[in-house]
């Protein structure tokens, strides 16, 4: 058989441009028109990923760091980072997990901060990642407490430029932070968790409610479940008749459940108008995720666990997620966050960021929505409960009708109490 030149050419783009994609996209029976489209999508993609975040411009000179600290007392954990002309930012660790990680904050990431510019903020937390092969501990072990050393960067720089933290990372888009009650409760019986749920709401005037599905993050019903059988099944028609049709509800699964199964719960949430269904398989099961999201209708949302910046891109391109939501603890602060934000936008798709519970994962969450440009309408809750001690002068923080107004001074806008500082004591190796 003779080829032509012509017929050579366009053998070989093609052959090149499949050897471009991912593997998983090859020998799919995938269209030629469709892996255009892909690589158009990851090159609009990475262009996003080249771009900075942070809002060096407002720097006109050098702000070198000189001292990073990590302070605690008990389960509270305070980074403390001043400059060389006396500038000084604070933030609050993740109580959950930095007893346990506080080793790598230290050992890890703390001496490679000394003497940078924080101006180049986006470059540091790019290049922090291959200083000691650090990449390896990728995910919380990584993620938590790169992202404290961030947060307290952000509000000295804050402090410097008089400018809050989502001034920092965008423009604000939203003064007030509109937010959903998240409940647990997965292992109580319907009642119990009935009850549970409506002090919750009330509590806060809630107008957008979460609840969790299925099991907790394993698919061998038998040996792993966890709560009564046929739970889920019940809950889900009880909360929409309890709350009516004006409640906004999401459902999230937290990983538990096989494709079959998360297309069945699926099309059950979508009977009574759930917004999104959060994790329906493993958080790592890229692939099945698209397919429970090609089955369905209701928006796949996802991301709590994910750590890759790749990841997210083959999340976002592929449309297996249409609602990104990375933590901006777990995945290393929040220009890394902002960066799989801005991926979503470009794709049409919006963003609504994971919370932990405790410290001021609050705080953190409205600075980081105020700059969100595809926010999400409602925005994960756990609650005001804290042991920081600390003051607003620009925000009540606290819900009302429903939203928190988000502090308008300079980087964090909160002034943890000096008495309180000095209960913390410097960690060491």
């Amino acid at each position: 058989m003779q080829t032509n030149r012509r017929q050579f050419i366009g053998t070989a783009l093609a052959g090149g441009l499949a050897a471009a994609l991912p593997l998983t996209s090859q020998g799919s029976g995938i269209t030629q028109s469709t892996a255009e489209n892909l690589s158009l999508k990851y090159s609009k993609l990475d262009e996003i990923l080249q771009q900075p975040v942070f809002k060096k411009e407002f720097f006109p000179h050098p702000v070198i760091i000189e001292t990073l600290e990590l302070l605690r007392f008990k389960d509270s954990f305070l980074c403390r980072v001043r400059s060389k002309d006396g500038a000084e930012g604070i933030s609050v660790g993740h109580p959950g997990q930095l007893p346990s990680l506080y080793p790598i904050f230290t050992n890890l990431l703390q001496p490679f901060f000394i003497g940078k510019d924080a101006r180049e903020l986006d470059l540091i937390i790019e290049k922090v990642y291959t200083y000691k092969l650090n990449f390896r501990l990728s995910g919380m072990a990584l993620g938590v407490p790169l992202a404290t050393i961030e947060f307290a960067i952000l509000d000295m720089m804050g402090r410097i430029a008089q400018k809050s933290i989502g001034q920092l990372i965008g423009d604000i888009q939203h003064p007030k932070v509109s937010v959903y009650q998240a409940t647990e409760y997965r292992e109580k019986s319907v009642a119990e968790s009935m009850d549970l749920i409506i002090r919750d709401v009330e509590e806060y005037n809630a107008k957008a409610l979460k609840i969790k599905v299925g099991g907790l993050m394993f698919t061998t019903e038998d040996m792993y479940a966890v709560g009564p059988k046929g739970r889920t099944e019940e809950i889900i028609p009880l909360v929409r008749k309890t709350f009516g049709d004006k409640m906004v509800l999401y459902g999230d699964s937290n990983g538990f459940y096989s494709v079959e199964e998360a297309i069945r719960v699926g099309k059950l949430l979508q009977e009574y108008n759930f917004e999104f269904f959060e994790e329906p398989v493993a958080f790592d099961w890229y692939e099945e995720t698209k397919q429970v999201a090609d089955a369905l209708t209701i928006p796949i949302a996802g991301g709590e666990q994910e750590y890759s910046l790749h990841g997210f891109r083959w999340l976002i391109a592929n449309n297996a997620l249409q609602i990104v939501q990375p933590d901006f603890y777990y995945f290393g602060g929040m220009i890394r966050s902002r960066k799989v934000a801005l991926m979503a936008h470009a794709m049409g798709k919006q963003c609504t960021p994971h919370m932990t519970g405790g410290g001021l994962g609050f705080l953190y969450m409205i600075h980081f929505v105020s700059a969100l440009p595809n926010a999400l309408p409602y925005h994960e809750f756990k609650g005001l409960k804290t042991d920081m001690q600390y003051e607003c002068k620009t925000s009540p923080l606290a819900v009302e009708d429903g939203m928190i107004q988000v502090p308008t001074g300079p980087g964090s806008g909160v002034d943890i109490d000096p008495d309180f500082i000095r209960k913390h004591q410097l960690v060491k190796g």
